[in-house]
């Protein structure tokens, strides 16, 4: 916004200080002159002879316009110094600012001293650059990788082009079939950016859905899918009412079920689906068998492109979104998300959900 020129807040600080300095003095020197306009006689007694009292005035008025002159400067001096220290944690936070808009946001203010409003607004901006450094660390992850992603089947599609093209006695049949894969998965990556953009910026309508019927969906759906993998899916849970969109929801249930099979012990694995109501929130549980993980493996499984080889080479690949689409979605529905590791192997993946503010309807 272009604002046109004005005096700096320095400089109203010192002239109010000086200014209400000046008033103080002015009614205090007031009040002097009014008691001595009362009580001083027409003459006074002095050594060596009597005096008028007009003259013991015009004194005193220069005396007193000495004294506002005195306090004049005063003010501005111990104005300016006073606002410049009242100010300078203020200056501090505007070259935060200044830095973070050219780009670095690495900068902390770590304003030293005892609380007060300065410090209390310094320790904000501190935890808005340390979240947005963040933020915008993740989206550049997201963007290099959502880049590679995208450029590896084009790749693929241009070298099976110039070998269709070069090889005139290449199998037609065979190149349309890989170039159809290629393509598909194309498309599967374009469709989750998408979904994953719409969710983050919660561009939907909130209704009212059951996760129960939706944990239902997601396993009757993957059923042959747990069927080829040798994995059995149970499913378990009363009424689960929740407020939200019923197709990101659907989402997010598909996702963590699909997950749950593919990341399995091969032929004799298990899949545990839940829902339940709490006081203030509901709980989607979906849970399952595999491999043993540590804390620090299980943390990292939300982010984006975050895949095993085991998922590359199946037939479930997917696009390495699927957790990533299950944060962003509980996020934007205002919930929380809890991956825990079981001891006996595999993972235990909670969405707790705000619950509706009137009972099931």
């Amino acid at each position: 916004m272009d604002r046109a020129p004005g005096l700096s807040v320095r400089l109203k600080l010192t002239l109010s200080y000086a200014g209400f300095l000046m008033l103080a003095g002015g009614l205090l020197l007031g009040a002097v002159w009014f008691f001595t306009l009362r009580h001083l006689p027409e003459f006074t007694n002095v050594p060596g002879g009597v005096l008028p009292r007009s003259i013991l005035l015009r004194d005193l008025a220069s005396a007193a316009g000495a004294v506002l002159l005195l306090l004049l400067m005063f003010g501005l001096g111990g104005g300016w110094i006073l606002a410049g220290r009242m100010l300078a944690p203020l200056t501090r936070i505007t070259d935060a600012t200044r830095l973070a808009t050219t780009g670095s946001l690495s900068h902390r203010i770590r304003l030293p001293g005892r609380a007060d409003e300065f410090r209390e607004l310094a320790d904000v901006f501190d935890g808005m650059l340390e979240r947005l450094e963040a933020h915008v660390a993740e989206q550049r992850r997201f963007a290099a990788n959502a880049s590679h992603e995208l450029r590896t089947p084009l790749a693929i599609s241009k070298a099976l082009l110039d070998v269709a093209r070069t090889d005139p006695d290449r199998d037609i049949g065979e190149v349309l079939e890989r170039l159809h894969s290629v393509n598909t998965r194309a498309i599967d990556l374009t469709e989750t950016l998408l979904l994953l953009s719409r969710a983050e910026q919660r561009s939907f309508t909130r209704e009212r859905v059951d996760l129960s019927l939706l944990a239902e969906e997601a396993a009757e759906t993957l059923l042959p899918l747990a069927e080829k993998r040798g994995v059995t899916v149970e499913t378990s849970g009363d009424i689960t009412p929740a407020i939200g969109s019923p197709t990101l929801l659907l989402q997010l249930t598909t996702n963590l079920v699909q997950n749950a099979i593919v990341h399995n012990l091969p032929g004799q694995g298990s899949v545990w689906v839940s829902t339940s109501v709490g006081p203030t929130t509901v709980v989607l549980a979906v849970e399952n068998t595999g491999e043993r993980l540590s804390p620090r493996m299980v943390s990292t499984l939300t982010e984006p492109f975050r895949r095993g080889t085991e998922r590359i080479h199946t037939d479930h690949a997917g696009v390495g979104l699927g957790l990533a689409i299950v944060k962003t979605i509980t996020h934007a529905h205002d919930g929380t998300l809890t991956l825990t590791p079981r001891s006996a192997g595999g993972i235990r993946v909670t969405v707790e959900l705000p619950a509706p503010m009137h009972g099931p309807g």
